[in-house]
């Protein structure tokens, strides 16, 4: 199995960091608002990627976080008069919810920035220690120049990097641009109950960049195999995340780092302000069904953008139903006989794998395994050979889950 590695920009050949376990941390939501269709598209990518580690014979753990604290929560907090935490417990259970319905695996561990303050406490004491952190005023800042390796996720040219130093305060920042200079850890207030805390280093609130290695190093003490995220996540978080946890620890955060394209409706970035935003619900109302929308989501390679529209899901739903009518003509073939041709079965596996195998390309996968079931003459196949398929074909759709 082969996978790009955003770490170095290169397609490699997996191994995980232990024979034993393959540990994987997805950079979870942002729980603000309610999901989109462009969110569940990256989470979506990542169920199918422990299910095929599975599917292969690795035994997995899996991590993902809620961010239920930041600038962006307390601001929408206010704008609709509701506590923090009324405002992203709706969210986190929907979210739930939704991914049940989508049959997308619940993760092992399911931390939360607010349930983690002490754990980010101890990092920011840790990094003060070092000198790579210091005191500003009242809060805490990281300095990038002081951890060698910075940037090298997102590929920053360091050396376009100011002499000046400057600061930057927020926990997020519009656009997908780099902020060069000094990035918080800490903000420090006297600010109400339930947005601030009482810690070792003071009464505050953490970061955005420092909550998510506050919430790995509760379940994750060695190298991580894999770290999950979108791409926008590229810009002003990852290279951040690493380079906290890289200060504290004498080994990799982790060894692979794959990243999920946006999701865009009419050739145009998703986003509320633009009024283009669809939910899950949305599409049902649409009388889509929860299998359309997982095969939409997944069929496309997760590196490459997708593009939503009427149009493009009515290809994708067609796709499906095309499918899973050649499927269902083999299956009537195969009967009820107890007789099974393991080779069909060999060969309609090795089918698929050539394509997942292949930087997890999913859209090839089923494509060639179309191809592979259209080429059967099905009314002459053998009841063994045929039931040999669906066998094969039933292990497959615990990674693909919209077949049967």
């Amino acid at each position: 199995m082969e996978l790009f590695n955003s770490l170095g920009k290169r397609i490699e050949t997996f191994q995980p960091v232990s024979k034993d376990m393959v540990r994987i941390f997805t950079c979870g939501p942002s729980v603000y608002q309610r999901s989109h269709i462009g969110n569940f598209r990256t989470f979506l990518l990542e169920d199918i990627l422990v299910r095929y580690l599975e599917y292969s014979g690795y035994r997995v753990k899996r991590g993902m976080n809620f961010t239920d604290i930041e600038d962006k929560a307390i601001q929408e907090a206010a704008r609709t008069k509701t506590s923090l935490a009324a405002l992203t417990e709706g969210n986190i259970q929907a979210f739930i919810r939704e991914m049940e319905a989508m049959r997308m695996r619940i993760p092992d561990h399911m931390p939360r920035a607010s349930q983690s303050v002490d754990y980010a406490a101890d990092i920011i004491e840790r990094l003060l220690d070092l000198g790579v952190a210091y005191w500003h005023k009242d809060n805490v800042y990281f300095d990038p120049l002081k951890y060698r390796g910075f940037g090298e996720l997102y590929g920053l040219d360091m050396t376009q990097w100011p002499a000046k130093r400057r600061r930057f305060h927020k926990d997020t920042y519009q656009g997908l641009r780099w902020n060069r200079g000094d990035f918080v850890l800490w903000h420090g207030s006297e600010e109400k109950a339930g947005i601030c805390w009482n810690t070792k280093i003071g009464r505050g609130r953490p970061a955005w960049n420092i909550q998510d290695p506050s919430m790995i190093i509760q379940y994750f003490n060695d190298t991580l195999s894999i770290y999950c995220g979108g791409i926008d996540n590229l810009f002003r978080h990852h290279d951040y995340s690493r380079a906290i946890l890289e200060s504290i620890r004498p080994y990799p955060m982790a060894k692979f780092w794959l990243h999920c394209h946006h999701l865009y409706v009419a050739n145009r970035k998703m986003s509320k302000s633009k009024g283009n935003v669809y939910y899950i619900d949305t599409l049902r109302k649409q009388g889509h069904k929860l299998d359309e929308i997982r095969f939409f989501l997944m069929y496309g390679h997760y590196r490459k953008r997708l593009n939503f529209s009427h149009k493009t899901m009515g290809r994708a739903v067609e796709t499906l139903r095309r499918f899973k009518q050649t499927v269902g003509a083999i299956q009537r073939q195969a009967g009820a006989g107890s007789d099974l041709d393991s080779t069909a079965a060999k060969e309609t596996k090795m089918t698929f794998a050539r394509k997942m195998d292949s930087d997890l390309d999913v859209k090839g996968a089923i494509d060639n395994l179309q191809l592979f079931l259209s080429a059967m003459d099905v009314k002459r196949l053998k009841p063994s050979t045929a039931s040999g398929v669906i066998h094969a074909l039933r292990d497959i759709d615990e990674v693909l889950c919209v077949i049967f």
